[in-house]
């Protein structure tokens, strides 16, 4: 069962079988992994009850970040097993003239960062970026937004995006609507999605998996990589890093 089912009503589930949505597309040919925004600002430092990490990390997601590791980890392993091209995003450090902060609205944006030994914008150790991947860093929910995404994948003939990450319902959104919007092909990778709340994040895969992606098992996302063939990008440049792409 679907993990959205438990909070349709029966005329939602009629309504969208009756208007074929959901349709399933499939992975292209050429595929790059994304992994959006996993920096101890959304997991915490460690993983620990939900409300005991929001104390300290007001934009975490507690525990639910922490299951989603090992499934980010086997699709990591599955793409650079192939060469397969992978981007990281992550915001930026917060200015003290408040300069690209954006206005969120959150009471406790101004929050003092937590004295643990690990930046908020760092993406988390166990999924670090190797040196040949891209860490693209962002002042906007969506990684296309002011930054060199879209360029980069034309570049190198993508076709289809792989993503995980956070916030299922805010940056992940944000990304594959944009995604779906200059024509690539989207996997969500259910398991390696993550939010701070349940519903939240199971509606945010129902309407994407709806209209704009394809919202898949990890395992059958690993299993498709598995297919492919590790020549696919030979002799295309490799960015030596990591590096943070320009933006506009």
């Amino acid at each position: 069962m679907p993990i959205w089912d438990q909070f349709l009503t029966e005329t939602d589930k009629s309504t969208f079988a009756a208007s074929g949505y959901g349709a399933f597309l499939g992975p292209g040919k050429r595929p790059a992994l994304l992994i959006i925004d996993i920096s101890y600002a959304f997991t915490g430092d460690k993983d620990e009850p939900l409300l005991d990490s929001i104390s300290k990390w007001h934009n975490s997601c507690g525990p639910s970040a922490w299951k989603a590791m090992p499934y980010v980890q086997d699709l990591l392993a599955g793409a650079r097993e192939k060469n397969i091209p992978v981007f990281y995003s992550t915001g930026y450090e917060k200015r003290d003239d408040g300069f690209g902060r954006g206005l969120w609205r959150n009471s406790r944006v101004n929050d003092a960062i937590p004295p643990v030994g690990f930046g908020p914008q760092e993406i988390v150790r166990e999924i670090a970026p190797q040196e040949r991947d891209v860490v693209i860093t962002k002042r906007a929910p969506s990684v296309f937004h002011g930054t060199t995404l879209v360029s980069d994948l034309i570049a190198l003939g993508v076709d289809t995006l792989i993503v995980a990450g956070t916030t299922t319902s805010g940056c992940v959104r944000a990304t594959v609507v944009d995604a779906f919007s200059h024509n690539f092909r989207v996997a969500i990778a259910e398991e390696a999605c993550f939010d701070r709340g349940e519903a939240s994040h199971a509606m945010a895969l129902f309407d994407l998996n709806a209209k704009y992606a394809d919202v898949m098992d990890t395992a059958d996302i690993v299993d498709y990589l598995s297919t492919l063939s590790p020549d696919l990008f030979v002799g295309q440049i490799a960015p030596a890093g990591p590096v943070a792409a320009a933006v506009a």
